[in-house]
Parts: C-alpha cells; structure tokens; sequence
C-alpha cells in the first residue's frame, strides 16, 4: 500500500507510473509516519531458477535475482529512508542528492520485477497471436522482422541498459525503445507503457554468452512469456 509518506515522492514522480501501469510485483507495507522504514521486497520467481535452461542457465538466474535484483531493492529502500530523514530535517540538499539513487535502484526493481514475468519455460512461450500481433505485423511487416528489428536496436545500446517494446497509451502505437542503465521506460511522463523487457546488462548473460549480445538476444525469444506480454498491451488500450 503506497501512503502519502513523503519518502515516495521522488520515487512515484519516477517509477511508480511504470508499476501500476505494468502490475509489476510489488510490495509495500503501510505507514503512518515520516519515520517509518522503506519496506520494497524482492519478489519471487514465478518459476524455478532452472525453467529456463538452455537459453538462460540456473546459475545466471540465481545470481541475477537473488544478487542484483536483491541489491536493488535493499539499496532503494536505504535511499527512501535517507530521503525521509532528510526532508524531516528540511535538507533539501541532501534530498536532491538521494534523487539518482531512488530512480536508479527503483527503476531496477521496477524494470526487473516485470522483466521476470516476461520470461518463462521454453514450452509454455508460445507464439503472440491476436491484436497484439496484428499490431505488431501492421507495424514491422511480420513478427520475425520485429524481433529483427528490436534484437538490431538492443545489439546496439552502449554498456548497460534495456531494450522495450512498448504502447503508447495516447494513440496505442507500438514502439521499440531503449533506456541506459536501470531508467524505467516510464520515466518522463511521455505515455509508454511496457510490454516486453529484455535485460541487456552482462549480468544477465555474460556467464553463458560471455561478450556476444547478439546471441543472447537471438536465443531470449525462445523464453519470451506472449501470454504475459498480451495481457499487458490488453491491460494498457
């Protein structure tokens, strides 16, 4: 339950668009004062850290959640508390100080609490069908030329970051979009709403791809979840 504790702020301003509009799994205990602790928890697997193998070794999911994502979540809640000190003691400066951290650490919960949904066992990926399709081929020809298309601009993003497919609320245009770092594709207010993540930072593939990015990304499809992906473009018209 998000309350009106000044510490969320920054982080609804950034990143809470992207969680009620996506249904990222979240959790947050209520509070009644300006001194209660942040309490963001890292959500589970919705499978087991080897249902994706062979794209996606259990070793690298482990790591990737139970380290990166965790750290993620452990550090933003660091930051929130900081950030209510600090606005109980009116030191703006420090408040602004804090801002980075709350949009990075919050967007890497955000963006990876969806990217897991977007992933499943090879044999339950299926194939997207539907409007959601129809869109996809109106817009890129076929849905092999969009994953030519959106695998071509992830390839491409320099060091880390994150490749989106994404609806635009305002006109229901699909869109591929990259973001650096843990910046959730929200960010801005410009109406995106994410379908689909892919995670591009070499924790999420190095022990398994080592430096070819474009393999990982040509395997990935094989794990992506349709099913989840068109519940959300279904959830966002």
């Amino acid at each position: 339950v998000l309350s009106s504790d000044p510490r969320g702020i920054m982080l609804r301003k950034a990143i809470l668009p992207t969680i009620s509009r996506a249904g990222a799994s979240l959790a947050r205990s209520s509070v009644s004062g300006a001194r209660a602790k942040s309490s963001f928890t890292l959500p589970s697997l919705p499978y087991d850290a080897g249902a994706l193998e062979p794209v996606v070794m259990s070793e690298i999911m482990t790591i990737h959640h139970t380290k990166h994502h965790n750290a993620y979540v452990t550090n933003l809640n660091v930051a929130l508390d900081k950030y209510a000190d600090a606005e109980a003691k009116g030191d703006v400066a420090t408040m602004i100080a804090l801002q980075s951290a709350i949009k990075f650490n919050g967007g890497g919960h955000v963006n990876h609490s969806i990217f897991w949904t977007n992933l499943c066992a090879p044999k339950d990926s299926g194939s997207v069908s539907g409007e959601l399709a129809q869109k996809i081929e109106a817009k890129w020809g076929s849905v092999e030329d969009f994953k030519t298309a959106f695998n071509g601009t992830a390839a491409a993003i320099q060091g880390s970051g994150w490749a989106w497919l994404a609806v635009n609320t305002k006109d229901k245009s699909l869109s591929i979009q990259t973001r650096p770092n843990q910046d959730p594709l929200s960010f801005g207010g410009d109406g995106l709403v994410p379908l689909l993540g892919i995670d591009v930072w070499e924790h999420a593939y190095y022990l398994q791809y080592k430096n070819a990015r474009p393999e990982y990304l040509k395997e990935i499809w094989k794990v992506v979840n349709w099913k989840n992906v068109t519940e959300r473009y279904n959830e966002a018209k």
